[in-house]
């Protein structure tokens, strides 16, 4: 059969489901969310078990009445893989392994295959592979039959020598060393790629949400964009971008970023740190939520969580919630959720309903930070012309017998020094804009 990195076989997929618990405190979405993270990574589940735990077993996480009763389900069914929703040690998945001889994988092990299974850029793969080095490091010990072998004896090579798991624990480190460095250089390049993005001044709005929310759906739906989308656990990883037109406020960046889940490996949100940066400096977070999930808010509370984590907590946001179609009577409709100023937007991404109110919503979030307006110069006012030009404001020019017409398109920062030109082309500058004076400083 074919062997993993651990030399252990990996002829079959056919798995039972572990869900431990606290006493008194079986959480069924736990189990729902879990089962369709082990179809997600492609396994054929075959039972559950439900295991309470009021302390974890410091040899094998579950007790061992409950040990033995995964052994007779296990050879039951014919399983050969063992999936616990809890995060295991090394010494617990050994031992676990070693008693019901089968491979098993807690949820920060599940999780990384599901990432290294969709992983489509150069950048992403070398994310998901340094969080599961990291992973992996700390259990090399479990597979490895000849670590008694040591490195001497022979000529050239006598002396105490050097087993072979530390060779591979070094091998592995000089990996984690190589791939952290290359991220450096993407995190560099993409911190350049984000300079430039704010030198253009165009506001960043990138999506953010429980996995499976329908972000990429929304993602597509509104900036006409063939972003994979798909009905399962974090079908996207790599952050994508493109510029969001049709605001009132001016175009803006929408991201879509990987999505969260409860409980994410802190390897994983390690490792794509230069993808979730992209959450951090957002201007403006589209929090997309699954309306039509019973759990929704316990979803937001599980993102908000995440968001703090990765120091994103205090970025703007905006709630979505999405797919309305599967929700009887849930029709469009923005509405206010406090005093704040705090909304949400009610839309249904495949069926294209709300977008429009959401694209306002945005465009209201941006107000007063971007001009977008067209103004005719007379020939009398070359030098006002030149001015905005000199300032970097004309998007497009148009001229004619009687002057020019100038689209602006600029953020109101870099217009409202020209406000203050005592020449008067100051004031016929704002004349033309039609804006109010700006506020002192």
């Amino acid at each position: 059969a074919h062997l993993d990195f651990f030399g252990r076989s990996k002829g079959g997929e056919r798995a039972l489901l572990v869900q431990p618990h606290p006493p008194g405190r079986l959480d069924p979405e736990a189990l729902t969310e879990f089962t369709e993270l082990a179809r997600s990574a492609g396994a054929d589940i075959v039972d559950t078990l439900t295991a309470r735990v009021d302390a974890p077993n410091s040899r094998f996480y579950l007790g061992t009445g409950k040990v033995e009763q995964l052994r007779e389900l296990k050879e039951a069914h014919g399983a050969d893989l063992i999936l616990v929703n809890a995060a295991l040690s090394p010494v617990q998945e050994r031992n676990l392994e070693k008693a019901l001889s089968a491979r098993v994988v807690d949820r920060t092990g599940l999780i990384l295959d599901i990432f290294a299974s969709r992983a489509r850029t150069h950048e992403g793969k070398l994310q998901v592979e340094l969080a599961q080095l990291k992973h992996l490091s700390t259990r090399l010990v479990r597979g490895w039959t000849h670590l008694e072998r040591q490195r001497g004896g022979a000529i050239g090579l006598r002396g105490p020598g050097e087993t072979q798991l530390e060779l591979d624990r070094r091998m592995i480190a000089n990996r984690v060393k190589a791939l952290e460095s290359r991220l450096d250089k993407v995190e560099v390049q993409r911190a350049q790629a984000r300079r430039k993005r704010e030198r253009g001044d165009l506001p960043i709005v990138t999506l953010v949400g429980y996995t499976n929310a329908g972000k990429s759906t929304l993602f597509n739906a509104i900036t006409g964009a063939g972003v994979f989308a798909a009905d399962q656990l974090f079908a996207t990883l790599d952050p994508t971008l493109r510029k969001l037109d049709g605001l009132a406020s001016g175009p803006a960046i929408l991201a879509d970023t990987v999505g969260f889940v409860r409980d994410l490996p802190h390897d994983l949100v390690a490792a794509f740190r230069s993808t979730l940066s992209e959450v951090k400096t957002a201007d403006l977070l589209l929090h997309v939520v699954d309306a039509s999930d019973p759990n929704r808010n316990e979803r937001i509370d599980q993102v908000n969580a995440v968001l703090a984590e990765i120091d994103a907590g205090d970025v703007p946001q905006l709630l979505v919630f999405n797919k309305i179609d599967r929700v009887p009577d849930l029709q469009p409709r923005r509405e206010r959720v406090d005093d704040a100023g705090h909304e949400r937007v009610f839309v249904s991404a495949i069926e294209g309903l709300g977008l429009a109110l959401l694209r306002e919503a945005i465009g209201e979030r941006f107000a007063g930070t971007r001009v977008c307006q067209s103004i005719v110069l007379g020939h009398d006012q070359a030098r006002l012309r030149a001015r905005l030009f000199a300032a970097g404001v004309v998007a497009s020019e148009h001229a004619d017998d009687s002057g020019w017409r100038i689209d602006i398109d600029a953020p109101r920062a870099a217009i409202e020094p020209l406000f203050g030109l005592t020449d008067g082309d100051g004031a016929r500058l704002r004349g033309h804009l039609n804006l109010p004076q700006p506020e002192p400083i």
